[in-house]
């Protein structure tokens, strides 16, 4: 399996995704005080770091 910068792009992208939404289920369910935002914050900075890289798919 050849992967070109395409693959890489959704590969990390999936991957971000995924740590998002783990991140963010912490901060949801496991951490209840101010930790939780935090773990929460993060996550959507993963999401928004996803999304830029789902955008540069076919341009880079």
């Amino acid at each position: 399996m050849s992967m070109n910068k395409n693959t890489v792009l959704a590969w990390a992208t999936w991957i971000m995704i995924f740590v998002g939404l783990g991140l963010i289920a912490m901060g949801a369910f496991k951490y209840q005080e101010v930790a939780g935002w935090g773990f929460a914050a993060v996550g959507v900075g993963f999401f928004s770091i996803a999304w830029v890289f789902n955008a540069l798919k076919g341009r880079v």
